[in-house]
């Protein structure tokens, strides 16, 4: 496999001297005495990926953004270039940039990566229209995104053991803002990621994740204009109402198809007589409960949940304080078949698996 390493060495400096970020804060965390922590974490992952996959052929960007690191390890880089700064006492977006250009013209098969987010969102983006994916060692200060491996070890394993690849959400935060005590996570790029266990869910802390959910919901409605769906109460499906430019019931369940507003706060018979030969579904479990059917929505009744495919959706907060979820549809043969394991739209593309109970 054919794998370009990248190192941002100063990734997560800011932490430890009270920081919270390095973004623009070099030279202030050197004066506090910061020490580089992202070269060790890179010394671990590729220390972790030899014992893997010591045939790995690897490509670098020249010191400090990995090639050191890659030597030490046991493996013998190709370097592919090195930073502007002819001493390396600083590199730059544009340095992490030029270097995934060059790993792209090497046809590498994994852009693998240490730093924060701010580097996730430098390699993303420069990925953009490619099929190459990439992963994260995670070494900034804040790392919401959830292209990163838990750990370098994890992120030696998953490079050196996936075979397929999801696409994942790319966050990124204001640091000044966040020192302020302010965190509005934005989404800065959608990448190819490889599918394992091992990887970190993004963060949500804020509006901003679940906008940008509601903004995936919604496209995924104008791709199908044929298609009835049938959108539930809560706030986080009322953000796809908004999304879809209608003002919906907030407790209530609205219809919709191809850009009509067909029922609003429907009983069960408007639902059931508006529907297609083509439902949706699109519910989001009542928080610190977990029920998806029968609490709250009892104008989704069986009749409607048995014509219908099911969207659920959630903010990974919901979620991180639920260990189920539930469904108490007044049916118990249509309870059986809805229990199990389903997936949970928790981003614009991304899922997190549940059970219902």
């Amino acid at each position: 496999m054919r794998i370009g390493f990248l190192l941002n060495p100063v990734a997560g400096m800011g932490g430890r001297v009270g920081l919270k970020g390095t973004d623009g804060k070099v030279a202030e965390a050197r004066a506090r005495g910061a020490e580089p922590r992202a070269p060790d974490r890179a010394g671990r992952a590729v220390n972790a990926l030899a014992e893997r996959a010591p045939d790995a052929e690897l490509f670098a960007w020249d010191d400090p953004m990995g090639a050191a690191e890659a030597r030490a390890a046991g493996f013998d880089p190709t370097v592919l270039g090195s930073p502007a700064d002819a001493d390396g006492a600083e590199t730059t977006a544009a340095d992490t940039r030029r270097a995934v250009e060059a790993f792209l013209e090497a046809d590498v098969a994994l852009v693998l990566f240490v730093g924060g987010d701010g580097t996730a969102a430098d390699v993303a983006e420069t990925l953009e229209g490619t099929d190459t994916p990439m992963l994260g060692v995670p070494a900034g200060v804040k790392v919401y995104s959830s292209v990163f491996a838990v750990s370098p070890e994890d992120a030696a394993y998953v490079a050196a053991t996936f075979d397929r690849t999801e696409r994942r959400e790319v966050m990124d935060i204001d640091e000044d803002e966040y020192r302020e005590g302010e965190v509005h996570p934005e989404l800065r790029a959608v990448a190819h990621v490889p599918v394992a266990e091992a990887l970190q869910s993004g963060k949500q802390t804020s509006a901003g994740t679940v906008e940008s959910l509601a903004e995936g919901v919604a496209d995924d409605v104008r791709a199908r204009p044929e298609t009835t769906w049938v959108l539930g109460p809560g706030s986080t499906v009322g953000e796809v109402k908004e999304e879809l430019g209608f003002e919906g019931s907030p407790i209530g369940v609205d219809v919709y198809r191809g850009g009509d507003v067909l029922a609003l706060d429907a009983a069960e018979t408007e639902v059931l007589g508006a529907l297609g030969d083509d439902n949706v579904i699109v519910v989001t479990p009542i928080g610190g409960q977990g029920f998806v059917f029968g609490r709250g929505n009892p104008q989704l009744s069986p009749a409607v949940i048995r014509e219908c495919d099911l969207e659920i959706v959630a903010s990974r907060d919901k979620l991180d304080d639920l260990r189920v979820l539930r469904v108490d549809t007044d049916d118990p043969e249509l309870d059986e078949a809805l229990r199990g394991w389903v997936k949970v739209r928790v981003g614009r593309f991304e899922r997190r698996m549940m059970k219902i109970v």
